[in-house]
C-alpha cells in the first residue's frame, strides 16, 4: 500500500479524534467522508458549527429541537461543550 499524504492525514485524524473525544463526547463524530470531516452529531449531516451558529443567531434550544426533530437536547448540549473544549471556530 502506497502511503500518500491523503492517507496519512486520514489515519492521523481517525486516531487523534478517536482518542481525544470519544469518551467525553459520545454524540460527536468526525468522519472524513461525512461533511468533510467536520464534527457532526451522531454521524448525521448536522455539524457542531451549524448548531452553535444557530444558537449564536438567537435560536433557542426548543426551536432547534422543533426544527430538527431528529436531534435531542443532549446533542445540542454536547455540541456547545465540544465547542468550548475544542475551541473550533464557526
Amino acid at each position: 500500500m502506497k502511503l500518500t499524504y491523503r492517507v496519512l492525514v486520514f489515519y492521523f485524524y481517525q486516531y487523534y479524534h478517536k482518542n481525544m473525544y470519544d469518551e467525553e463526547f459520545d454524540r460527536i463524530t468526525q468522519n472524513t467522508s461525512i461533511m468533510g470531516g467536520k464534527p457532526c452529531i451522531r454521524g448525521m449531516r448536522v455539524t457542531v458549527g451549524m448548531i452553535v451558529g444557530q444558537i449564536g443567531a438567537g435560536v433557542s434550544i426548543d426551536e432547534l429541537l422543533t426544527d430538527y426533530p431528529y436531534l435531542e437536547k443532549e446533542d445540542i448540549m454536547q455540541a456547545l461543550q465540544f465547542l468550548k473544549k475544542a475551541r473550533i471556530t464557526v
